[in-house]
């Protein structure tokens, strides 16, 4: 079932590649498209070992092993650090050289990395700000993917319905209401700080929860609304609806892979970005959603998981 949901999720991203993709032609970084198996069948191939981290959820999981599968593939020998923590634990392990890269989402880049407090107008000005930022500091990116997973505030059917809530702007009609989610994001403007700046949303009560339970204790009635990714696979279930944010503070969360630019050039450059940009151009929102729901609602292994959407690639 699990491989028709792929092959179906295949179609729509081998679409965008046949019409040749935005991609291709942008300012996404790392230069040029995949290499031919012909011009680089091991650019791997007596390269250092690099080391990958991931953060601290499903999605993040799924990635790690798309990008390390398919660079052993290409020759390289990949280390993967799963679960280090959320971006503000994981940048850190990068500049300390615990780590030599990770799939980042941009707009947390530029809000958490950077922090910079503001709304880009567009993922193109996102890309341009992250990259303009980690060049700056000795990193460089690769291109970004098509897929995004934005942060968004979610609430059961029936609370949205009862409530009449579309928007996130909505909220300020209710009343005390609480807002379930991750410690860090009480202080993110990409959370409750910009929720209460660019919205007024000062009858917001934060309820800390750990990553995984907020649909757990949405159901429950625990919490009122809570901080969910758009690629959940919970969301699937319609159980649940996401406010819309015309305000934009969420951002554009395309995925870069981050690295440390003496590691990426000791690795090949160009040609070891081209192994990342070649899995990355694939992952559309659906194969994203496809793959986070095979880990966490058909509890398989995410190493599995990624290991069929890259041979049903051929990229493995």
């Amino acid at each position: 079932m699990f491989r028709l949901l792929l092959l179906m999720a295949l179609l729509a991203s081998f679409a965008i590649t046949a019409c040749g993709g935005d991609d291709d032609d942008d300012d996404s970084g790392g230069g040029g498209g995949g290499q031919s198996s012909e011009s680089a069948d091991q650019p791997g191939k007596g390269k250092p070992a690099v080391t990958l981290g991931t953060k601290d959820f499903t999605e993040e999981f799924v990635l790690g092993e798309l990008y390390k599968q398919a660079l052993e593939a290409k020759g390289y020998k990949v280390n993967l650090k799963k679960n280090i923590g959320a971006t503000e634990i994981i940048d850190k392990a990068l500049t300390s050289g615990q780590i030599d890269g990770y799939p980042e989402y941009l707009g947390v880049s530029v809000a958490v990395v950077a922090r910079k407090d503001i709304v880009p107008k567009s993922d193109k000005q996102t890309y341009q700000l992250a990259k303009d930022f980690y060049e700056g500091r000795g990193q460089v990116i690769s291109k970004q993917t098509p897929f995004f997973d934005v942060d968004a505030i979610a609430t059961t059917k029936d609370y949205a319905s009862k409530n009449n809530l579309k928007t996130v702007a909505d909220l300020k009609g209710v009343g005390d209401f609480t807002v379930g989610a991750r410690p860090e994001f009480r202080n993110r403007f990409q959370g409750l700080k910009g929720m209460r700046s660019e919205y007024g949303l000062t009858n917001a009560q934060f309820k800390q929860l750990a990553l995984g339970i907020q649909y757990q204790a949405l159901d429950s009635g625990d919490v009122d609304s809570a901080n969910v990714f758009s690629t959940d696979a919970q969301l699937a279930s319609g159980k649940y609806v996401v406010l819309k944010d015309p305000k934009g503070i969420f951002g554009y969360q395309h995925v870069a892979m981050v690295m440390d630019k003496d590691k990426y050039e000791a690795l090949g450059g160009q040609a070891y970005f081209d192994v990342i940009n070649e899995v990355s151009a694939l992952l559309t929102n659906d194969a994203m959603i496809s793959m986070n729901k095979a880990v966490a609602i058909d509890k398989q292994d995410e190493a599995e998981v990624a290991k069929s959407f890259l041979e049903a690639n051929n990229l493995l």
